[in-house]
């Protein structure tokens, strides 16, 4: 009886602790993330440090619209092409 009191303790006190950590991850309500800066991606993705990016080495937006982005169609993108990339379309949120 005492060792499923201590584990049901150890659980509950694991499960708080996750759902602290997944509140911390998401942006207060009405606030939108901050866009990462050019360097700040450069610094996340480039992984071979050659300062052009692959499609492999690109996640998210980028990788999805890599061709778009590529204005040479060289396989890389450089600073100067996301700079020059269209920037994304801000979604209007449905009216109640």
């Amino acid at each position: 009886m005492k060792n499923t009191t201590v584990k049901k303790g150890i659980l509950g006190v694991a499960l708080v602790a996750f759902g602290a950590m997944g509140l911390k991850a998401q942006p207060p309500k009405g606030e939108q993330r901050k866009r990462p800066t050019l360097e700040e991606i450069f610094k996340q993705m480039d992984a071979n440090e050659d300062g052009k990016l692959t499609k492999e080495e690109v996640k998210g937006p980028l990788k999805k619209d890599f061709k778009k982005i590529d204005a040479n169609e060289d396989g890389f993108l450089t600073k100067e092409e996301i700079e020059k990339m269209p920037k994304p379309e801000k979604k209007e949120k449905p009216s109640k």
